[in-house]
């Protein structure tokens, strides 16, 4: 079973514009709207591979059931805590050049008696067969130690965890000792506190530093150059694959979903880091947050270079 945990899930409004105008008017074009967050994310690119995942994470008002009838439609098996408070709506703004500008609301506020629920509901789910996906930011009310806080909960029960934050939530998160994690170059580079862009040998090192904190694969993702994948006994590059980019929104949550996949499926190391790139990849070619077709994911594993560091 993999169960995916969006705390802060949204509602998506992405649009076109040629070139955004600061403190001007600026006239949106090709506008359209998806249940977003990054668990949810990767529910969808699971179901679009073939897979299967329960959604869970909190939702209220009109916005939060808004979340949960797309998902059902979607057939995805969703099981969300109701909260009193509105889920939010974020605003990504694509400009012709392939900028993109995210607009994000904070979320709602969350009681303790609604986390306690939550926590409650995962730990039913957990167990040796669960593979549980915390992703992304939390709402107001939660404390940014939660990751750190509910990873080793799930993990008593034989659960695995794939972890995939930012900034303090990230670097506490680690601290619960996640079994595969997803960085990309800039939030590496946050962790280590490093103020200028890393070369890959660097990275490589600080990969195999996470790596001695517990976690058993690190993902490191470089955008359009591709990725490094490190375990235990292996290091790797995958050269970024050329597509006919549309926007880069979703294509780190698209490598997440597809890992899980695969390491849920007990996949080859190669098979799960060629899914990885040809999801990833197949996302930029999409609008908004919607995940790539299987067929596309498919033809682009062919693509995949794998060359061993």
């Amino acid at each position: 079973m993999i169960v995916t945990v969006t705390m802060n899930p949204a509602i998506d409004k992405t649009a076109e514009l040629e070139q955004l105008e600061k403190g001007s008017l600026n006239r949106l074009q090709n506008c359209l709207w998806d249940i977003g967050g990054k668990g949810i994310n990767v529910s969808k690119t699971i179901k679009a591979i073939g897979g299967e995942t329960i959604a869970t994470g909190f939702c209220g008002g009109s916005t939060g059931r808004q979340i949960e009838e797309n998902l059902t439609e979607l057939g995805i098996k969703n099981d969300f805590v109701c909260i009193g408070n509105e889920t939010r709506v974020n605003l990504k703004l694509v400009e012709g050049r392939g900028i993109v500008t995210e607009l994000n609301e904070p979320g709602p506020m969350v009681t303790e008696e609604e986390l306690m629920e939550l926590s409650e509901k995962l730990l039913q789910y957990a167990g040796e067969d669960t593979l549980f996906v915390f992703a992304g930011s939390i709402p107001r009310g939660i404390d940014k130690d939660i990751y750190r806080t509910l990873i080793p909960m799930v993990k008593e029960k034989g659960s695995k965890v794939f972890l995939d934050a930012d900034g303090e939530l990230f670097a506490r998160g680690l601290e619960g000792n996640p079994d595969y994690i997803k960085p990309n170059r800039k939030e590496l580079e946050e962790y280590f506190k490093k103020d200028y862009r890393a070369g890959e040998e660097e990275l490589l090192l600080m990969g195999k530093e996470l790596l001695a904190k517990g976690s058993s694969l690190v993902a490191i993702s470089l955008g359009q150059l591709g990725a490094l994948f490190l375990t235990k006994d292996r290091a790797v590059k995958c050269p970024g694959l050329k597509v006919k980019a549309h926007s880069t929104v979703g294509a780190g949550d698209a490598m997440v979903a597809a890992l899980v996949y695969s390491l849920h499926k007990g996949d080859t190391e190669d098979d799960c880091f060629r899914l990885a790139m040809a999801a990833s990849a197949g996302a930029v070619t999409t609008q908004g947050t919607k995940p790539p077709h299987r067929d596309l994911i498919e033809e682009l594993k062919e693509k995949v270079d794998i060359r061993e560091l």
